[in-house]
């Protein structure tokens, strides 16, 4: 190598160092932010917005629109939209660029990973203030389109976007679980579909199902294939099960009550139905839509979002014509343990909007965010699967009212199971619950449904689950979710303050020496430049 190269490679390596050390130990943290007394519209603004999109075409084109028109409106604001597959990869990235300070500035998420964002200085913007300004909070005076008031948002999802008593996000869509059944198998089982059914009576025809014929055959379908009962989201279903048994889950404050006698019993109840063939997950045999569809599953339990995708007519199914059962679809809540007093877990995504150091770009993000919750955009994503508008103003609106009684007018607008499914949350929004959100709490969540997905596997794999392989499991499950350790949603990263003063001056000397040494070697290469 000769020396231009060497001296062009060791300022370049010095360059880097330099930059290298600037970025240790965090990134600054930004100025809290305050709402400016006017939207300075002289100037032009370039927003980012990150969603998610289940390579559903309709929900793109409502997002669209939604920017279109916004930008009509307010065309000093351009929106730039990200699309991706799933709220993790969203969470992931976010979490990356907190560190490099390039988060999004509108950000379509779930209040746990809202807490775990939080952990970063005035990253997220508290939404209080804006809420009630006159000018540009919701129902402001000078906003440009017919935004719903604080009122106007159903309390119960509003309540779910407040962390550390302030609202960090606005509700964009909701959605529960709720059971998809074959009415059919049920009745030629010779039982008759509550309205309300309870795990005793989805649990005593499961086991029914599975009786065989002399070939192999099940009774019931006269397939090889029966999966009676077939669950989405196993974090949801302990979780609710616990809400419904009244045991513990976890505290506001963030205490971990998850590992109790409840939870050990409920386990030991699955584990003897994935034994006889009556129970599985998702994560094991996949999409209960799949096999509930084809006539080979009798309760599937999976959100009110994923209504298109349920039922013998479902426009959105995954599995070929041939494949299809035709049968009776029947919707109803996830199984309860007190019939008249139903608890269901209320989920769906949020918007929040972040921090940057120009407060009118923040500004410009909030009437973005708010925007969100017109009746156009909130009608126009509820209609393309289960979600319900999230506020009051959408959901009694003529057009929405209008869209509910066309009920199988036809499968692509009007599928019956997507408006039962949205009309089922409507009706018993005041039966909702949801779990306490904190720093953690999306690993807590993760290990809820970790503790079924082991035992499931165990006992596919013919191991025992005794009172020793529980207290292992409980043990393995908090070193997986790190739920013993302080701040478990950061990933063990923490806070770390200012550096030490002997670090300080060590550091310092670094950036001298090589500042001197930048400084020759600029120097000698300017010299060689002239002299070649």
């Amino acid at each position: 190598m000769n020396t231009k190269r060497k001296k062009g490679l060791a300022i370049l390596i010095i360059g880097v160092s330099l930059l290298t050390l600037t970025g240790c130990h965090g990134s600054k943290a930004l100025p809290e932010f305050a709402v400016p007394e006017s939207f300075d519209t002289s100037k032009t603004y370039e927003i980012s917005f990150w969603a998610k999109n289940d390579t559903n075409k309709n929900q793109t084109d409502v997002y669209k629109k939604a920017i279109s028109d916004f930008e009509k409106l307010y065309p000093n604001i351009t929106v730039n939209m990200k699309l991706y597959t799933d709220y993790g990869r969203i969470f992931n990235d976010v979490i990356t660029n907190i560190a490099t300070g390039t988060t999004p500035n509108v950000c379509i998420t779930y209040p746990d990973h809202i807490a775990t964002y939080m952990t970063g200085k005035n990253t997220v913007i508290p939404l209080d203030d804006l809420f009630v300004n006159k000018k540009y909070g919701l129902g402001g005076s000078e906003l440009l389109y017919d935004g719903p008031t604080q009122a106007e948002i159903v309390p119960q999802f509003l309540s779910e976007c407040v962390l550390e008593d302030s609202h960090y996000a606005l509700p964009y869509m909701r959605s529960t679980e709720c059971c998809y059944i074959n009415k059919d198998y049920v009745e030629k089982l010779g039982y008759t579909l509550p309205d309300v059914l309870t795990w005793d009576f989805i649990w005593e025809v499961s086991e029914a199902a599975t009786a065989k014929n002399a070939d192999g055959t099940y009774v019931l379908n006269g397939q090889n294939v029966m999966i009676p009962f077939i669950y989405k989201s196993t974090d949801n279903m302990m979780i609710q099960y616990l809400k419904q048994k009244g045991a513990g889950y976890s505290t506001a404050a963030g205490d971990i009550e998850l590992f109790n006698a409840d939870t050990e019993a409920f386990l030991q109840e699955i584990a003897g139905h994935v034994k006889t063939g009556a129970f599985s997950t998702f994560k094991i045999s996949s999409y209960p839509a799949n096999f509930l569809n084809a006539g080979q599953c009798v309760f599937a339990v999976d959100s009110t979002a994923g209504a298109t995708w349920m039922g013998a007519q479902a426009p959105l199914a995954d599995i070929s014509e041939d494949a299809f059962v035709d049968f009776e679809t029947a919707v109803r809540m996830v199984p309860q343990i007190d019939p008249a007093n139903p608890q269901m877990i209320s989920q769906g995504p949020s918007v929040c909007v972040f921090n940057k150091a120009n407060p009118q770009e923040v500004l410009a993000s909030w009437l973005f965010a708010q925007y969100l919750l017109t009746d156009g955009v909130q009608i126009g994503y509820a209609k393309t699967e289960g979600y319900l508008p999230v506020t009051t103003k959408a959901q009694t609106s003529h057009a929405y009212q209008d869209y509910l009684k066309r009920s199988g007018e036809d499968n692509k607008n009007y599928y019956p199971v997507k408006i039962e499914a949205s009309t089922l949350l409507m009706e018993h929004t005041g039966e909702t619950f949801v779990t306490p959100v904190f720093n953690g709490s999306a690993s807590l969540r993760n290990a809820a449904g970790q503790l079924i997905e082991n035992v499931a596997n165990s006992i596919r794999r013919g191991e025992t689950v005794d009172d020793a392989y529980m207290e292992k499991l409980y043990t393995d499950v908090t070193a997986l979710y790190r739920l013993d350790q302080k701040d478990i949603g950061t990933n063990g990263k923490q806070e770390l303050g200012p550096l030490p003063r002997p670090a300080v001056f060590f550091l310092t000397a670094l950036f001298v020496t090589w500042g001197f040494l930048l400084l020759f070697a600029l120097r000698d290469f300017v010299k060689k430049r002239k002299k070649d």
